[in-house]
């Protein structure tokens, strides 16, 4: 069986790219010249992140956290850093860059630990939203897509570190016709 057997494509990568520029877009605006500090979590959002700064016209800082909180494809509701940031972040700018939010523990979690770097702001930016999984209350400020079901791999989602080298997004083992994605709006 070829591997790709198991998936079927929701995002393809022009998609992403389209919607990845659109968001450069509504960031640099948003900040309005000022300065970002953006701060990729690992592993996931590393490719989402790379695309998404060269599609900023703002000067962008680069750094990089590491949060376990997941054992195969369930979160295990602890979160840990294993990786913390280098930069200093004291009255800057800050935009979380994340792969996908789901249950909200884990940047629930992140966002108390950067209040105590005492940035000027801290906004997040991810590529895939499923509000429906949340556990904790939790606001994304720049939403790729919203995509309510199914485990997702592919453009740096990972199942067992596995099909994050994908250009597109995929539901990992389709059991049914998934419900389309939704571009946000915001």
């Amino acid at each position: 069986m070829e591997f790709r057997d198991n998936l079927k494509e929701i995002l393809s990568p022009g998609t992403i790219q389209k919607r990845i520029r659109e968001l450069g877009e509504q960031i640099t605006r948003d900040y309005n010249k000022e300065p970002v500090v953006a701060i990729g979590i690992l592993n996931g959002a590393f490719i989402f992140m790379a695309d998404l700064v060269r599609a900023i016209d703002l000067p962008v800082q680069v750094d990089f956290m590491r949060l376990a909180s997941y054992a195969g494809t369930e979160s295990t509701g602890q979160v840990t850093i294993t990786k913390d940031v280098e930069l200093v972040l004291k009255d800057r700018h800050v935009l979380v860059v994340e792969d996908i939010v789901d249950t909200g523990c884990t940047l629930e979690y992140l966002k108390e630990i950067l209040k105590l770097h005492r940035p000027a702001s801290v906004k997040i930016c991810c590529l895939i939203d499923k509000k429906e999984r949340r556990r904790v209350p939790m606001e994304v400020d720049y939403v790729g897509f919203d995509i309510p079901r199914g485990f997702l791999v592919g453009y740096g989602l990972d199942y067992d570190e596995e099909y994050r080298h994908l250009p597109g997004v995929y539901h990992l083992n389709p059991v049914h016709e998934p419900e389309a994605y939704v571009p946000s709006e915001r």
